[in-house]
């Protein structure tokens, strides 16, 4: 293809020419091996050839099959829509029509166990990716302003959800989103769906619902997509698929797995009766403990109240007084009585004093003589060696001093031993 010439306005290529080259790249794909689910099948009676759409389950794509008719009819058990199988074709572009379709030769239905199997792997895969663990899902709101519900059109799942909902709590609220909940459509509208209420903010719940099935009706919620879809949403999704023994891995993954479509009202919306009681069961409880509270401090107020410290309160404040005045008359008596006994001592001594002073003695006649030094200073006479003839003398008496000349000085004669008494 690459020397034919490039084309242009000016020289484009005929249909014809462009449908036989894309038909050369088909058929060299060669033979290919191809799983999906049988959506349409047309195999009339008397005709040799049966037709098929195969589409993706997880993603909105298919392609037309063309396979013999006794191929379909040689299979162990009648081929129907919604069948997984696994196929063995060509690719194969019809030159006329310009349409690619595949021609089989091998049709292989897939069998409950090897379904099984697949989705046992694909648990293990995703439980070692950590999207099954516990810290990983996100709490259920007490009661959420809007829940967000994913199930079948006018199904009895979406009846039981709603009922049982309202019937709890009848203002809450739902934006129900109605898919296909089994076959190939399945996982795509429910893709869709949980993007647009996940995306809604006022949705804090989203509750993926659908009665009782067979394994292969609840398939589509055990598919890789769906299930990664849930564990990346921003939005707590609650999982109510099938009935009690059901666990596809949409019940793993979700952050609530609840038993059946019941159930899950139950455990989103609390039950307005019930939550009526409990407010008013605390309210008495609260009633009951305030009054507690307050007959217990009213005695021990009352208690308190009735000591004698708070009963009488100025008594003890007058009896202190009264000591008090009692103490203080005391102090004052033995203050005046210490007083009195130091003024009486102050006046004896005064009188010892007073008697033993040069003043009483001179009163009694005698004098104090004094003389001057050279330096001028007066001192006490107390021996005639102290001066000589002609000093100044200072006699002092009771009532004045008298200035004398010492005329002569006469030491005193020592008077006999005998002539002492």
């Amino acid at each position: 293809m690459s020397n034919d010439p490039a084309t242009s306005a000016e020289n484009p290529w005929p249909v014809r020419t462009v449908a036989r080259k894309i038909g050369d790249w088909v058929h060299r794909l060669g033979d290919v091996w191809v799983e999906g689910q049988v959506t349409q099948m047309n195999a009339r009676p008397g005709t040799q050839t049966a037709f098929l759409t195969l589409r993706d389950p997880s993603a909105d794509v298919s392609m037309s099959v063309t396979c013999p008719m006794w191929l379909v009819r040689e299979l162990p058990t009648p081929l129907r829509e919604g069948d997984r199988v696994v196929i063995h074709a060509k690719p194969s572009f019809f030159f006329g029509r310009g349409t690619l379709s595949l021609r089989a030769d091998q049709i292989r239905a897939v069998g409950i166990g090897e379904l099984l199997a697949r989705i046992e792997r694909l648990r293990k895969l995703l439980a070692a990716e950590g999207l099954f663990a516990r810290e990983r899902k996100r709490p259920i709101p007490f009661l959420p302003k809007g829940i967000g519900l994913i199930t079948g059109r006018a199904s009895a799942a979406e009846r039981d959800v709603l009922a049982n909902a309202q019937a709890r709590w009848p203002h809450v609220l739902f934006k129900v989103l109605n898919t296909a909940v089994q076959g190939s459509q399945a996982v795509p509208q429910i893709l869709r769906a949980l993007s647009i209420l996940d995306k809604d903010p006022d949705v804090d719940v989203i509750v993926i619902a659908r009665g009782g099935g067979s394994v292969e009706d609840l398939l589509p919620f055990s598919d890789e997509a769906l299930c990664r879809a849930v564990a990346a949403a921003g939005t707590p999704i609650v999982s109510a698929i099938g009935h009690e023994p059901d666990t596809p891995l949409l019940d793993h993954v979700a952050d609530l797995r609840c038993s059946t479509p019941t159930d899950a009202s139950k455990r989103i919306v609390p039950d307005v009766r019930e939550e009526t009681a409990r407010v008013r069961q605390m309210r008495d409880r609260g009633r009951r403990a305030l009054h507690g509270w307050v007959d217990r401090e009213t005695r021990l107020l009352t208690q308190l109240r009735s000591r004698p410290s708070l009963a009488d309160p100025l008594g003890p404040i007058e009896r202190r007084l009264s000591d008090v005045e009692m103490h203080r008359e005391r102090g004052r008596r033995a203050m005046l009585g210490l007083l009195a006994k130091d003024q009486a001592e102050v006046a004896n001594a005064r009188g010892k004093l007073a008697a033993l002073g040069p003043a009483a003695t001179m009163a009694r006649g005698y004098a104090v003589v004094q003389f001057t030094d050279s330096a001028g200073n007066l001192h006490v006479l107390r021996s005639v060696s102290q001066i000589e003839d002609g000093a100044q003398l200072r006699v002092r008496v009771a009532d004045g001093a008298v200035h004398t000349v010492a005329e002569s000085v006469e030491p005193t004669t020592p008077a006999p031993e005998g002539d002492r008494p």
